[in-house]
């Protein structure tokens, strides 16, 4: 379900003012999810926020920890980044539409892992967005899941982190650099 859920956004409410500012937080499968926000995981966001900022020029929009209602039961996730198609506008609501997403990136955190891995990740690919990117500073690797179809990533990469993340044969059209990715 994606469409306006008046229960959904009364749990939005209730997350809005009981977050703390050092938090992270976002409803998975309708379940509140709240981590700490770490050194290690602001420093992959920045990095990678910054490197779609300067590949992809002034007018695009990028943007983190910002809601994005995605396929699903109660799903309204704040993805750490995500990258819009060129021309993407908000919604009526004022928020973005998960069908004008073309990438996303997740840092692992222990706590929300297995969201990311799994529930975070079903929902992307139902929503067919073309590259999710998961980088998981326990593991120092990168996860690149592209081509959704059926509800499910068609392919899977695993890239170490201190190699650079191709995804020029992808909509985003550009490397990332990796080496400067913390592991914890």
């Amino acid at each position: 379900m994606t469409g306006h859920d008046p229960e959904l956004e009364e749990m939005f409410e209730l997350l809005y003012s009981i977050t703390p500012e050092l938090f992270h937080s976002e409803i998975v499968g309708g379940a509140i999810c709240m981590v700490p926000k770490r050194n290690v995981h602001s420093v992959i966001v920045t990095s990678v926020f910054r490197q779609l900022m300067r590949c992809s020029g002034p007018g695009a929009e990028v943007v983190y920890d910002v809601r994005l209602d995605l396929p699903g039961w109660r799903n309204a996730f704040a993805p750490d980044v995500y990258k819009l198609s060129a021309g993407a506008r908000p919604d009526a609501r004022g928020e973005w539409r998960y069908q004008d997403v073309e990438f996303v990136l997740e840092v692992i955190t222990r706590g929300t892992a297995e969201n990311d891995y799994g529930k975070k990740k079903d929902a992307y690919a139902a929503g067919e967005i073309p590259v999710y990117l998961i980088a998981d500073p326990y593991t120092g690797e990168c996860q690149v899941h592209t081509d959704p179809r059926d509800g499910a990533y068609q392919h899977v990469r695993t890239v170490p982190f201190g190699e650079k993340v191709d995804l020029t044969d992808t909509v985003v059209g550009m490397t990332l650099e990796t080496d400067r990715f913390p592991r914890d």
